[in-house]
């Protein structure tokens, strides 16, 4: 996997082209695993993962984007996006320490760890899977599913924005 140069500051978000790349590598890599990946997704509970990926057979898998240790340090919503998937990975630019993530508070034995460039990606830690209930994984995948054909929609006609306001 090639390396990225280190991130600029801390103030880098999911928009700096370096959280991108790590977003294309983690994507390639789903895909070449048979997952399915859409950025970006908002959750019920108000909060927003970073990319969210199903497999064939609907186990949803929810990827936290870090590029910097600021907000590596700062994030503190994490766990409220665990009751929205089977597993949950931490994924990280190649420049940042990935023994930050090994501390309790980031709860190692359960979440994962992939480090990723924009050419690839590469699971560090296996994330443990908690299953979904059946009722929750049905409203997930239904919201999901919406979601994306949502945004083909507006993809293909950018004005349906203008003309519906759930858009």
């Amino acid at each position: 996997m090639a390396s990225l140069s280190p991130p600029n500051s801390d103030r880098e978000s999911l928009a700096n082209p370096c959280a991108s790349d790590v977003a294309r590598g983690v994507a390639r890599m789903f895909h070449a695993a048979g997952l399915t990946v859409l950025c970006e997704v908002p959750l019920p509970n108000g909060r927003r993962a970073d990319m969210l990926a199903i497999d064939a057979k609907g186990a949803v898998t929810i990827v936290e984007i870090k590029v910097a240790r600021g907000d590596l340090h700062g994030d503190t919503k994490w766990p409220d996006y665990l009751a929205y998937c089977d597993r949950f990975f931490w994924a990280l630019d190649p420049a940042l320490d990935a023994e930050l993530l090994s501390r309790d508070t980031h709860q190692p034995e359960r979440c994962g760890l992939i480090i990723a460039d924009r050419y690839g990606a590469e699971i560090v830690r296996e994330a443990a899977v908690h299953a979904l209930a059946p009722a929750r994984r049905k409203a997930e995948l239904l919201r999901i599913v919406r979601l994306a054909m949502r945004r083909m929609m507006v993809a293909a006609d950018p004005e349906m924005l203008n003309l519906y306001a759930d858009g």
